[in-house]
């Protein structure tokens, strides 16, 4: 904590990532330590009682539980909770049953409405460019404190954007065995990315994959739209746009349309990620201008190419200019995979369906990379079916993706 308040000079990525100047100079807000009792050290024979368990998690799980649940009752005094996990804990971090310490924790303050915050030895406190780990650490912070770190320009603010994933519960689950997780943004300054989950009873299984009835998929259209009207003084909005994963059935179909009345247009993609196509960037040959050669850098970020009236194929990664002197590629190698979308309601041409996905991409506030591989709409839906299916109960009220980050 004392880090983030000092400037520290990136050592990698120097064509994107600026300097950190400090946590205040950044948000213009200080950050300071909760109280002293609310800081909470385990017990000091729990390294031995870890190295000789045959559970390990299960002891960590249960010794960082009590741990929140002693944080709990001062919870008016601090906005973050820090969770420190050194690396010799480490075969404690995954377990039996698909278990995850991560998730495992995530779901335990969610449902406490605690923001938590996991700081491990081996990435946060060992990685070498420091600057990244401040601008990634202090973006989150102020994000889970309820901040706003940045706002999407040239949206339209009566677009409603909606992702859809699934959560799959152990067969020897009690509870159904799918969770519907449907994310969404309603404003383009990000205040209105909140999460929904439901037990899932009318579905099909295809290919492992669940579809909703109609009336299921009614059922989350309409709650969706219950949330947008509550945010803005009981008007609809003018467009809907549904991103799926998965194809959109036809049950499926008539569910959104009969949950979207007074919507003038309402699209229904499905974003594919793995798919066999790939670009290559072609320059034109100063020798032989009838000819091409591949270029030093890959497709541009944003690309879009139209396969049909259904399809596209569409670069969220690839290189971007304008940002230095040099052009910027995220990660720096291999060749980007396009998404495939493919339209299952809605028309008119793909650019503005490309253009709001190619926005959402830089909403994740969770990295401090320039963008993330899939619209916002998709990776946290991901990342609430990842952690909800751990929870002990869905409840029926939103979730605001901070408790998740």
């Amino acid at each position: 904590m004392e880090e983030l308040k000092r400037p520290a000079r990136p050592r990698e990525r120097t064509d994107y990532l600026p300097e950190w100047p400090g946590f205040a100079q950044v948000f213009q807000n200080r950050l300071t330590g909760a109280p002293r009792r609310c800081h909470v050290a385990l017990d000091a024979d729990l390294d031995a009682h870890i190295g000789d368990a045959e559970q390990p998690e299960l002891l960590l799980a249960d010794a960082l539980t009590r741990a929140i649940g002693t944080l709990s009752a001062f919870r008016a005094d601090f906005d973050v909770v820090f969770i420190y996990l050194p690396l010799r804990w480490e075969r404690a971090f995954f377990g039996a049953h698909d278990f995850d310490l991560h998730d495992h924790l995530k779901a335990l303050t969610a449902a406490r409405g605690m923001p938590l915050q996991i700081v491990r030895e081996d990435r946060a406190l060992a990685y070498n460019c420091r600057a990244s780990v401040m601008w990634r650490i202090g973006l989150a912070l102020y994000a889970k404190a309820g901040g706003i770190p940045w706002k999407l320009a040239d949206t339209d603010p009566e677009t409603a954007y909606i992702g859809i994933s699934y959560a799959v519960r152990p067969r020897e689950s009690e509870k159904p065995r799918f969770v519907t997780c449907c994310s969404q943004v309603f404003d383009a300054d990000g205040a209105g990315l909140e999460f929904v989950a439901y037990d899932t009873r009318e579905v099909e299984v295809h290919r492992e994959n669940p579809f909703l009835s109609q009336t299921e998929m009614f059922r989350v259209i309409n709650r969706s739209m219950d949330l947008y009207r509550a945010r803005h003084a009981g008007r609809s909005p003018r467009r809907v746009i549904v991103h799926k994963t998965t194809e959109f059935k036809f049950d499926e179909i008539k569910g959104c349309f009969d949950a979207l009345p007074l919507c003038e247009a309402v699209d229904l993609i499905q974003v594919v990620e793995d798919v066999a196509w790939r670009g290559i960037h072609m320059d034109q040959d100063k020798q032989d201008p009838e000819r091409g050669r591949a270029a030093m850098y890959p497709v541009k970020r944003g690309t879009l190419i139209g396969l049909n009236d259904r399809e596209a194929l569409f670069w969220l990664h690839g290189r971007v200019e304008g940002l230095s002197e040099k052009v910027h590629f995220q990660g720096g190698r291999g060749t980007p995979q396009p998404l495939r979308l493919v339209r299952h309601a809605g028309h008119g041409s793909w650019d503005d369906t490309a253009r709001s996905a190619l926005a959402l991409s830089k909403m994740d506030w969770n990295n401090d990379a320039l963008y993330d591989h899939l619209p916002v709409t998709m990776s946290y839906a991901k990342v609430l079916a990842r952690v909800v299916k751990r929870m002990p109960s869905l409840g029926t009220t939103p979730y605001q993706f901070r408790f998740f980050m």
